[in-house]
């Protein structure tokens, strides 16, 4: 079976999301901000579900898409996420507040590689979601899991970046040396001492990495 007429018929079987979700999901596609793949939000969230965790640290908010579908889901659970970008961080700072979910989100403006200080004021976190620059994840990863708690996971998306990671010859040197990063990352997940890993070919490819 054709893998684009798989995740089309997957696609097509996921609900309906709110108006204010489609609506974030036309700015996305219309502004060129990338925000998670309906299939791949959609794992995460019910993963996020099973595990319940009350303390999430996403970094990379974009325009506030992932934070608040997760927020929506898991009503109980804090979220603190990180956002570089002075107008996505204005554009999720509105959206969150039209979703009425400023008591359940915080974000801290800044490089997550440079806002560890802000970060670990907030404790422990049960789950953590990389989702920024791909190029810099075993950095985010190093930082990061430090506030991880014993039971805790951490979700990276874009792992399989479109399928490229499996492609012999990629023209662009650019692309070529985001592809190389990824998958220097992935290996290195993968090898990890003190987690155990699992990539799934869902949206953009997704890693969950659990302590041992």
């Amino acid at each position: 079976m054709e893998t684009e007429k798989l995740h089309s018929y997957i696609e097509e079987l996921i609900q309906n999301r709110s108006d204010l979700f489609e609506e974030m999901e036309q700015y996305a596609k219309t502004h060129q901000v990338p925000i998670m793949e309906l299939s791949g939000i959609e794992t995460i969230l019910q993963i996020l579900r099973i595990a319940q965790p009350k303390q999430i640290l996403e970094v990379g908010t974009a325009i506030g898409y992932s934070a608040l579908r997760m927020a929506t889901v898991l009503p109980e659970t804090n979220i603190v996420t990180i956002e570089r970008d002075s107008e996505r961080y204005t554009v999720a700072e509105d959206f969150i507040k039209r979703a009425n979910k400023e008591h359940q989100i915080s974000i801290i403006k800044g490089d997550a590689l440079e806002v560890e200080s802000l970060i670990e004021k907030f404790g422990l976190f049960d789950a953590i979601f990389i989702d920024a620059a791909k190029g810099q994840y075993t950095k985010f990863f190093e930082i990061y899991s430090k506030y991880l708690g014993d039971k805790g996971i951490i979700i990276t998306d874009n792992v399989l970046f479109k399928g490229l990671v499996c492609e012999d010859t990629i023209e662009s040197k650019r692309v070529r040396s985001m592809v190389s990063k990824i998958k220097d990352f992935n290996k290195w997940l993968m090898e990890h001492g003190e987690y155990d890993s699992v990539i799934i070919p869902v949206g953009d490819g997704v890693a969950i990495s659990k302590k041992r």
